[in-house]
């Protein structure tokens, strides 16, 4: 305690007893984000970019969210769930389109940029095989900033949105498979799996993949007898130990491969290629002296198919018969468990668009994480995608060259 007169006086002249202001740390300026979410119109494209609950969290953390009516009825989400969750919903399309983020599932079509006015940021799928070069040319004019959300990495350097696809795609699969081999679909009457005293299902599966992986995991799960197929042994080493079992395993040899398809009753074509077509590794003659009533599941089917017999199907008219064989080629298998996807989608995207938001803007998250750098193809009018470039004959840029502080 401080007794001597002389020292008091100093400090109370000097205003050592009065009360200071606290300092506070100061957080960086928050932005409001405006979400708009259209109405999916690809064809039987039933899933929805956000679900009530993500909806919900974006809103109470102080992100405008617009939603076009009924954009989630095909996942059996109602406009009443997302008005409840904080969204505005509006009937008219055009305010979707007048958002700063714009977020949905399929590609931009041409009448959808047509409805921007442009230097917004447009979250969607990318399908290279079937982007039209004039959409790509209508963005760049309007200064968009385009990410493709099946090209975006996360932590781990791992495409999140592919690999939850896929997870979905291969364990759907197995579940169409065993529908199919019922006697009310028109198939032999057996039940994919095993029981005791009963031989078991033989599931040949083609691809070692996440699609592949998952389909694995599946028909194990029902006890069914599994074969892997693959030409690449790190992918069926890694399988074998993430399946935890010693499953049949083996490259693509021809006459193992071909051996192993005339025995099957599941074939799950599973392979893909990251540029062009799947290869084509069953031929006719091989599908020819498969078992009658057998089935076959090619996921593969958007990017060509790896049968010779496989043609596009769709969700209303999904199989045909050929040589006896149930064939199942529908693409976007995705679609058929819509409300499933769906959340899985959100469950990626919400802590993005919070992340965005935090940041102020979608710029600095670009410029902060490589992971989501690699989803985006067009950055602000300039095509960032060396694919898309050379593919349509476009001029394209480096993003690491254009954009600062990297």
């Amino acid at each position: 305690m401080i007794t001597d007169p002389a020292i008091l006086k100093s400090l109370i002249q000097q205003g050592g007893f009065l009360p200071k202001e606290e300092m506070l740390e100061v957080k960086k300026q928050k932005g409001s984000l405006m979400i708009g979410i259209p109405k999916e119109t690809s064809f039987q494209e039933r899933r929805v970019a956000l679900v009530p609950e993500a909806v919900s969290l974006l809103v109470a953390n102080g992100h405008h969210v617009i939603i076009e009516s009924n954009a989630g009825e095909n996942s059996n989400f109602t406009d009443n769930e997302y008005s409840e969750a904080g969204a505005q919903i509006v009937q008219d399309r055009h305010s979707i389109y007048q958002c700063d983020i714009i977020f949905k599932v399929a590609p931009p079509s041409e009448e959808e940029v047509d409805l921007m006015p442009g230097n917004q940021t447009f979250i969607s799928a990318l399908q290279l095989v079937s982007q039209p070069k004039e959409v790509l040319q209508k963005l760049m004019k309007k200064k968009i900033t385009a990410i493709a959300w099946d090209y975006i990495k996360d932590e781990e350097g791992v495409f999140s949105v592919v690999r939850t696809m896929g997870e979905i795609a291969g364990t759907t699969s197995i579940l169409v498979a065993g529908e199919l081999l019922s006697s009310y679909t028109s198939g032999k009457g057996l039940m994919l799996g095993g029981i005791a005293g009963v031989q078991p299902t033989e599931v040949v599966i083609i691809g070692a993949g996440t699609v592949g992986e998952f389909a694995a995991r599946a028909a194990i799960g029902l006890g069914a007898s599994v074969k892997v197929f693959d030409n690449s042994l790190s992918k069926l080493r890694r399988l074998q130990n993430d399946v935890g079992a010693r499953i049949f395993t083996s490259v693509l040899q021809p006459k193992v491969l071909a051996k192993a398809v005339r025995r099957a009753d599941v074939v799950i074509g599973a392979l893909r290629s990251q540029v062009g077509r799947t290869p084509c590794v069953v031929s006719r003659e091989v599908i020819e002296q498969m078992k009658s009533g057998s089935v076959i599941i090619d996921v593969s089917i958007d990017q060509g198919g790896c049968f010779e017999t496989s043609r596009v199907t769709n969700h209303n008219d999904p199989t045909f018969i050929e040589h006896g064989v149930i064939h199942y080629c529908v693409p976007n298998i995705a679609s058929r468990v819509s409300r499933t996807a769906s959340f899985a989608l959100s469950n990626i995207f919400s802590p993005l668009l919070l992340e965005i938001g935090e940041r102020g803007g979608v710029v600095d998250l670009i410029r902060m994480q490589s992971g989501f750098r690699n989803g985006v193809y067009i950055y602000k009018g300039v095509l960032t995608n060396e694919l898309l470039g050379k593919v349509f004959g476009l001029n394209h840029k480096d993003i690491n060259l254009i954009l600062p502080g990297i």
